[in-house]
């Protein structure tokens, strides 16, 4: 894995990278301890049919839980999070706010609304001191 050779990563963009599992997080986080941006994307599972082959997706949780631990436990040095799982839970966004104290910038706006409102947001991000701004979920997206 390229990690192993980029401790001085400081941005990474694995968004629609359906390869890329909880365990990958980890070893990335582990090895790129110098990582301040993150763009973890994803598309709904409704929209993978056309688009993501059904092996990819057999080796890719689609709950958003233990990507959200392990950006939490591996990543706390993150400044610039966008994280866009359609079912991140409440209790995903509140790991990834408690493990990554230094955030100032957090994207959500790929986040279904059904799971998390806004102040389930206000409540778990309320603890980062460096945050600077949200992008919240359209309220229009529903999963």
């Amino acid at each position: 894995m390229i990690a192993f050779g980029c401790s001085n990563l400081r941005e990474l963009d694995i968004s629609y990278c359906y390869l890329i599992t909880h365990e990958s997080l980890v070893v990335i986080g582990k090895n790129c301890p110098n990582l301040k941006v993150l763009k973890r994307n994803r598309l709904h599972p409704t929209q993978h049919v056309e688009v993501v082959p059904a092996r990819f997706l057999n080796v890719s949780p689609q709950d958003g839980g233990s990507e959200a631990a392990a950006i939490a436990n591996s990543m706390p040095h993150l400044e610039w999070l966008a994280i866009g799982y359609p079912k991140l839970t409440v209790k995903g966004l509140k790991l990834i706010c408690q493990g990554c104290p230094n955030l100032e910038f957090l994207d959500l706006s790929g986040i279904a609304t059904a799971k998390l409102t806004s102040q389930d947001i206000d409540d778990a991000s309320s603890s980062l001191l460096h945050l600077k701004n949200i992008k919240r979920p359209c309220l229009n997206l529903v999963f």
